[in-house]
Parts: C-alpha cells; structure tokens; sequence
C-alpha cells in the first residue's frame, strides 16, 4: 500500500502536525510504502520572503528526520525538486471547475480570517491534487479538515479518468479516529495560521510559557473540574496511555488543584516525550551536509516514479508528440 504525505515548512513543527500526520506516518513505515515531501510551493501562500522558506525548508527537514522519518524505508524530498508537479498541476486545472474551488471549506476559512485572497491559495487544491496523483497514492493520511481536499483530488482524477482512460490512481483519506483534530491552545484546531501552536522543538521556558496560555474554565482550586471538555486534558491526553490517562481523570475530579498545576504537568509531559528527538535534532542541525544528500537521493527517486505518470498523462493529452 503506497502512502502520501506532505507538511508545509512554514514555521515551527507542532503537536498538532505530529499526531496528525507525521506520527502516523512514522509509525506505517515498513508496513507501506510510504512518500513523504516537504511542500515548499504550497508553503508560497503564506511565506514571502526567500531567505526564510529556504531556512525552513531545510528546518522542515532535520525536523522529520529527527521525530523518526527513516530514508531508507520512506520516499522523502522537497517539493519544488520534482517540477512535474507543477505540469501536472496545470494540466489538471484544465479539469477543475471554478465551482469546486470555491466550495473549498479551506479557502472560505482562511480569508474570512484575514489571509490575502490570491490565485495560489484559492487553486491550493489542485497543487495537492497534483502532489497526490503524480505518485499513484492510494492512501493519503489527514486530518480531518484536509478530508476536502483528497475528495477533490478524487473528483480531479475521475473527470481526468473519464476523458483518457484509467490513468490516474483514486486515492483514499485516511483519518486516525482517535486525533481528527488536535486542540490548540485555545481550543480550536492547532494550527500555524492561527497563532494557537505548542512547538514541538525550542525552549523549555518558552514551551512552559505557551502552555500556561491554554484556555481553560474559571473553576475555583477546590472543586472537581471538568475533564473531558478541557483543552488542557485534551492536549495532555495524546502523550499517555490508557492508565496515565485514567490517573490524570482522577485528578481532575478530585479537585484540590488548580488548572495552573494540569498545565505545569502537560508541560512536563511533553517536555519529556520529545526528550530522545531534541538530541536527534542537535546533531542534524550540526550536519546538515547529511539532510542535504538525504534530500537529494529522495528526490531522485521521488522524481523516477513521477516520470511513470506524467509520460502516461504526456500521452494521453497531447502534450507528447
């Protein structure tokens, strides 16, 4: 089973990207065969500076490597060193109506927020379509607000299908039930765009000091409180098991502690959990000469499997002649 995956490098890796996309994708290699990419192009729609998406394209990197991505089992490369994608991309906006694009929940969502409305971010879609197809992925692991985007991809490829025969592999989305949506810090979902992340890598002080952010209800010291519906535990509950979990419920309906004493505890779980990964990092961003020739070797056979796809679509099109 061949999966796909891909994160923007625009800004600092969070909780939310490591139980949404990258853990599970960490923990399928071996099992599948697994296509992961850095996606600086679609990252374009939010950084404008050169310098920065360079530096965090490389972050981005010794990032994944770092939280577990093993080279030898898992395609892993940037996006922009595979430029059939971006043939690709144009050649499916030829079957792309306008109409799908502007039901996209993640365009409405954004601009309604402020971001800049322009043609990359409102053709975003048809970019991850492109990433998604140019590779015969069968399953694409997401959270549940990209569940949009791979039924778009779908609907692209069966109207490309229907016109040039079976091409294009329909891919699946797959969602881990357990984390469709990881709470950010005040409660909606964890996301760079809306400034409400808990950084997996950095300071220690500077962490404490995001969590002790997390919005909670105001509950005197005393009284039992409320688990179940609080970001805190909510937050705190992806990095334990099932009798850390139950202990940590006991607590909370006990009363005697403030939520000041359940955010210093998330604190130190999470500070603890990616303890052995900080080391990883330390010594990647000390070599980085190392995540380079990784980058280019992944993209070398990245780029020989696009190649299978793109001379078929070439083809069926026109474009070859």
């Amino acid at each position: 089973m061949r999966l796909f995956t891909g994160i923007q490098p625009s800004g600092d890796l969070h909780i939310g990207n490591y139980f949404g996309s990258i853990k599970p994708m960490i923990d399928s290699q071996g099992d599948n065969e697994i296509f992961a990419f850095i996606a600086n192009y679609h990252a374009m729609t939010s950084v404008n500076d050169g310098e920065k998406l360079a530096n965090l394209t490389m972050q981005s990197a010794m990032d994944f490597l770092a939280l577990g991505l093993d080279p030898q089992k898992t395609t892993f490369w940037v996006q922009s060193d595979v430029k059939e994608v971006l043939e690709l991309y144009w050649i499916l906006s030829s079957f792309t109506s306008m109409g799908l694009l502007e039901r996209g929940h993640s365009y409405k969502d954004k601009t309604s927020r402020g971001i800049g409305a322009n043609h990359s971010l409102f053709s975003y879609p048809v970019l991850m379509a492109a990433d998604i197809l140019l590779f015969n992925s069968q399953i694409v692991p997401v959270g549940k607000d990209q569940i949009q985007h791979v039924e778009m991809a779908r609907d692209i490829a069966i109207k490309f299908n229907n016109q040039y025969g079976n091409i294009l592999t329909i891919p699946e989305y797959r969602v881990d039930e357990d984390v469709k949506t990881v709470p950010g810090i005040d409660g909606q979902k964890m996301s760079k765009s809306y400034g409400n992340t808990i950084n997996i890598f950095g300071e220690e002080k500077k962490q404490t000091k995001t969590i002790k952010k997390i919005v909670t209800e105001n509950v005197s010291m005393e009284e039992p409180k409320e688990w179940a519906d609080c970001n805190v535990y909510n937050i705190t509950k992806l990095f334990l098991d099932d009798s850390a979990q139950s202990e940590l419920q006991k607590r909370y309906e006990k009363g005697g502690e403030g939520h000041g004493h359940f955010k210093l505890y998330t604190a130190e779980v999470i500070w603890d959990y990616y303890a052995p990964y900080r080391e990883k990092r330390a010594y990647l961003e000390a070599n980085q000469n190392e995540v380079r020739e990784i980058l280019t070797l992944g993209a070398n056979k990245a780029r020989a499997s696009a190649q299978e796809v793109i001379e078929k679509v070439r083809s069926a099109t026109g474009i070859s002649y």
